[in-house]
């Protein structure tokens, strides 16, 4: 490397930064660099050289990765908020569903609940209305015998008709024990309910619509009606 003389007078300051010497005059620096030619060099303030050499000495000040930092947390952050309210949502979304099948199931045991008790109740229903054409007969035909003729001189036809009474008695007590009871509207009001009109006649002691004629006895089980009575209904004049 060239050398430089200067003046006696000249207060000479050398340093070594980053393979560059400085040569310091009367407050001005003169910086070579080795790739300057001999006869070249530039002439720069002794003020920027010293600011020069405590900028590269003093180490840059690391805010570059905490922003990065900063930016990454954050990023997290709302990534967890937005799962966080996801799952928020689906846990709604499961709880309405379960309240849903707990009432649902709920509904369900009181309608089997109720289907059982009407079986309980209604399971007999199409066996009484098999018995209650038995019972019509039987009441005909204990109607059919003649009053008159039932006297101890006929002992044959007495036997029979209190047999008959007695059968019909004791059937009437099997259908009360299992509900089934006899619907005789003769002179209430007439409901649609449980009676069925089979025709109309003008009556002057009737008000209107009061049974007047009952054709059949009808039957409801417990608080069914398994047969309305057929019955005439008066009507105003």
């Amino acid at each position: 490397m060239a050398s430089m003389n200067l003046s006696a007078t000249s207060k000479i300051a050398r340093r070594v930064t980053e393979g560059a010497f400085c040569f310091v005059k009367q407050g001005q620096a003169i910086k070579w660099h080795p790739s300057f030619h001999h006869s070249k060099f530039c002439l720069r303030p002794l003020s920027a050289v010293a600011s020069e050499e405590t900028s590269q000495n003093i180490p840059q000040s690391p805010t570059a990765a905490p922003n990065a930092d900063g930016l990454k947390l954050k990023e997290e952050v709302e990534k967890l908020n937005k799962d966080i309210a996801s799952l928020e949502e689906k846990r709604q979304d499961l709880d309405d569903k379960y309240k849903r099948a707990l009432a649902e199931g709920e509904n369900m045991r009181r309608r089997l609940m109720k289907q059982i008790d009407d079986a309980k109740l209604y399971g007999i229903q199409g066996f009484c209305k098999d018995l209650l054409e038995v019972s019509d007969i039987l009441g005909t035909a204990t109607e059919s015998v003649p009053k008159q003729e039932v006297t101890d001189s006929n002992p044959h036809l007495k036997n029979l008709y209190e047999g008959l009474t007695m059968t019909e008695a004791q059937l009437q007590k099997v259908f009360k024990r299992h509900g089934l009871v006899p619907v005789n509207p003769l002179n209430e009001k007439f409901d649609p309910n449980f009676h069925e009109a089979l025709f109309q006649q003008e009556t002057a002691d009737k008000e209107p619509g009061t049974v007047i004629v009952v054709s059949k006895i009808g039957y409801k089980l417990h608080d069914r009606v398994i047969r309305p009575a057929l019955v005439g209904v008066s009507k105003g004049s």
